[in-house]
């Protein structure tokens, strides 16, 4: 109830305007670690699938073009 009572008698860009952007300036570093973190991720796994897709694509072509030799 605290904050409410401190913010009952702010004006209406206080609340919605500087708030906000006072907190993308103390906290917009982490912020942004924590996208590049997200993407960094899901750029790995993207790579980690098409390197696994590439390897089973060429082994079974591979395979499948020597299965007459008796390997």
């Amino acid at each position: 109830m605290a904050v409410r009572e401190i913010f009952a008698g702010m004006p209406w860009w206080v609340k919605w305007i500087a708030v906000p952007v006072i907190a993308i300036v103390v906290f917009g570093g982490l912020i942004a670690s924590l996208v590049a973190f997200v993407v960094g991720l899901l750029f790995k796994i993207l790579i980690f699938v098409i390197l696994v897709g590439g390897l089973v694509f060429v082994v079974r072509k591979f395979l499948s073009s020597s299965s007459g030799n008796g390997w």
